[in-house]
């Protein structure tokens, strides 16, 4: 007899954006772009990701950083921070380790959580879920 397994994909999108908005509360609700210098349009590099904002402009990881400051030159544009962000992370996988042992990270923002074995612990898979994210935002 199987057993049904409850596998939770835990993708922390806009992950280094959110963190300075987080961060700055004056970057709340604005395009905020973390990449390269976009040197007024004639930067090189890419964007590494984005506040949600900044994606209603057409900007997205990836992208060419002179063409996301063509699409969006009144966002805020911040060089990558990774000492912040891999302690943020790290801050982020603890809470995930609070709800079970068996962890798959992707990335410093990416991780597959199995909680087959711990769901019950917490009540149903959802409520498993909404505490994980409820102990997210009160560590990180």
């Amino acid at each position: 007899m199987s057993r049904q397994r409850y596998i939770v994909h835990a993708d922390m999108d806009a992950f280094f954006a959110a963190v300075e908005q987080r961060d700055n509360p004056n970057l709340k609700n604005k395009p905020v772009i973390i990449g390269a210098d976009p040197k007024q349009g004639k930067g090189r590099g890419v964007v590494s990701t984005c506040s949600y904002q900044a994606r209603k402009f057409g900007v997205h990881s990836a992208m060419p950083i002179s063409l996301a400051y063509k699409k969006c030159p009144k966002g805020v544009f911040l060089g990558v921070d990774m000492d912040k962000y891999k302690k943020v992370s790290s801050q982020v996988y603890e809470t995930f380790y609070n709800f079970t042992p068996k962890i798959e990270p992707v990335g410093i923002d990416e991780a597959f959580l199995d909680i087959t074995g711990s769901y019950h612990l917490f009540g149903s898979p959802l409520e498993t879920c909404k505490l994980i994210k409820s102990g997210i935002k009160q560590k990180a």
